[in-house]
């Protein structure tokens, strides 16, 4: 069987209107939607056109992006500070922007969620060295983007 294959758009207007429909659906950093665009098939010169629209009509807004994206991978997925930053360098999110939408996360919600995460997973490890078990539970905390002295301070509080 053969894969579909990728319609192409050279209309700049057909292509204004899906791209319309894919920043109103969720929000998207521009590099995203550019990534799109470049996959329907349009020319350099109209996917920056149709960016520059979708930004003067506010269907895009990288700031806006940015604090949805903090605020849902915080409250949805409970990823870390350092996982969350990781993400939007890969959206090519700028540093400043980062810095910003950073702010969106509560530092007493953040011990909270880290306390909650740690709490959930030490039950599931089966560990009779207190050391070993303290170092798995870091490592899954690590893992999903948390600072390892706020996990150092979170695993001695609790006793785990």
């Amino acid at each position: 069987m053969d894969a579909p294959k990728k319609t192409r758009i050279t209309n700049v207007n057909i292509a204004k209107a899906k791209a319309e429909h894919y920043c109103a659906y969720q929000e998207r950093s521009q590099q995203e939607v550019r990534d799109k665009l470049y996959d329907w098939g349009l020319w350099p010169d109209a996917v920056e056109q149709i960016i520059t629209y979708l930004i003067e009509e506010n269907f895009l807004n990288e700031e806006r992006f940015a604090k949805a994206y903090v605020k849902g991978k915080f409250n949805q997925k409970q990823w870390g500070r350092i996982r969350i930053k990781q993400g939007l360098k890969l959206k090519r999110v700028s540093p400043n922007l980062i810095r910003k939408a950073m702010l969106v996360i509560d530092a007493d919600d953040y011990i909270a969620a880290l306390t909650r995460l740690i709490e959930k997973k030490a039950p599931t490890i089966f560990e009779k060295d207190t050391f070993k078990r303290r170092y798995k539970l870091q490592q899954y905390a690590m893992g999903r983007g948390y600072e390892a002295d706020l996990i150092s301070d979170v695993l001695k509080a609790n006793d785990l």
